[in-house]
């Protein structure tokens, strides 16, 4: 099952990039494809794939989405803000955050999200759920420190409302 839906992604992707519909270039896409999803499927979806788990994750993340998205347009204003009130109150600093976000796939999404986030960078990542983040300011701190985002990952992750 993970090799043929790798194979259908990466065609897919395949076909939006390429832009090519004569047969020549569908069929070396097609063969291409099937090639990426034999050396990699189990990179892209692991030993312990199931659809009807991947499927409820994937419609948990689009419920995620508006959420990050009123976060990143927040942000952007607090971060126009700073940048252009006279006084420039830019406080940098690096914080550690603690989480219990099992997976990597969830950890590349919240450390993701959070250097989508302006005024703040995701530096590193530790296997045991650490992270070390660069806020330009208290305020991208403490929201941060509050745990609202890792908490909606944590939902995506575990299936509770998000």
């Amino acid at each position: 099952m993970r090799f043929f839906i790798t194979t259908i992604l990466m065609y897919a992707f395949w076909l939006m990039l390429s832009g090519y519909l004569d047969a020549f270039h569908l069929v070396t896409g097609l063969l291409s494809s099937l090639f990426v999803a034999w050396i990699s499927s189990e990179l892209m979806f692991g030993k312990n794939f199931r659809l009807g788990g991947a499927l409820a994750w994937l419609w948990r993340f689009i419920k995620y989405l508006p959420w990050l998205l009123m976060e990143i347009i927040k942000a952007n204003i607090d971060l126009v803000y700073l940048t252009l009130s006279p006084s420039m109150p830019i406080d940098p600093l690096i914080i550690k955050i603690r989480t219990s976000i099992r997976s990597d796939l969830n950890k590349t999404v919240l450390a993701n999200s959070i250097t989508l986030t302006p005024g703040t960078v995701t530096m590193n990542v530790t296997k045991d759920g650490e992270f070390t983040v660069h806020a330009i300011s208290q305020e991208a701190a403490q929201s941060l420190l509050d745990g609202h985002m890792p908490n909606k990952v944590i939902a995506v992750e575990g299936g509770q409302d998000v």
